[in-house]
């Protein structure tokens, strides 16, 4: 069928594997916010938050509706939320944050990604002072005016709005701004947009480099493979790094 069709295949399937990992990784959100506070997402804020990311994901809604299910039962495992800390190749800082029911599997599964990629992990605050937890919200950018938006929002905490494009599952392009906060100020931000009846397609608190190693293409590869290896762990939640 030619180079064209294994080109599409290999894309559509990368989009397929990344909708999938998304769910597992909100479906594991769901999970623990309605342990920690219920299944009323009226009275939760950390579900309300989740469920609006697995709508930004095209999460089927008998998906959530399952997994809210499932945190209810008394069989449904217990996540604890760990991070670890470390170094990839080139002095690039790495920060996984996991969510996982056996944390001894995820720590020796961390700690083999990082030795057989030529990275080392480290101890607790070894390399997470080089990031700053900030709130992130995408917003679709449909009707809406960045200068205006900034304005509406920098007495609720936004301290940076920015537009940027981004290719959804399907291939086709969409505009999103992005909003930005200090960490302290994400709840207060997240009230303010949701009173405002904006489209949030997600909202995470995120870390987010306070520098940035500037390496060559043939660097970047290394990091990028260890990276890969990170997110194609069920056990890891989000992984951030310090690559320009």
């Amino acid at each position: 069928m030619g180079r064209a069709f294994e080109f599409r295949k290999g894309r559509k399937m990368k989009r397929w594997d990344r909708m999938s990992k998304d769910f597992t990784r909100i479906g594991k959100e769901i999970v623990m916010a309605v342990k920690e506070s219920g299944p009323n997402p009226d009275t939760n804020a950390r579900l309300r938050t989740a469920m609006q990311n697995a709508k930004g994901v095209n999460m089927p809604k008998d998906r959530v509706e399952a997994a809210i299910k499932r945190a209810t039962g008394k069989d449904e495992k217990d996540y604890q939320e760990v991070v670890y800390e470390g170094y990839g190749p080139h002095g690039v800082a790495i920060v996984v944050e996991t969510a996982t029911d056996n944390p001894t599997r995820t720590v020796s599964n961390v700690r083999l990604y990082f030795n057989r990629n030529n990275g080392a992990l480290g101890t607790a605050g070894s390399s997470d002072y080089t990031f700053t937890r900030k709130g992130v919200f995408k917003l679709d950018a449909a009707g809406l005016d960045r200068d205006e938006l900034e304005l509406e929002l920098i007495d609720f905490g936004a301290e940076d709005v920015y537009e940027t494009t981004e290719e959804d599952e399907h291939g086709a392009e969409h505009k999103y701004i992005v909003v930005e906060s200090a960490f302290t100020d994400f709840g207060q931000l997240q009230k303010a947009l949701e009173a405002k009846g904006l489209n949030v397609v997600s909202a995470n608190l995120q870390r987010v480099p306070n520098a940035t190693v500037t390496l060559t293409d043939e660097q970047a590869e290394e990091v990028l493979a260890l990276i890969e290896k990170f997110e194609e762990d069920e056990d890891v939640q989000a992984v951030y790094h310090t690559m320009g």
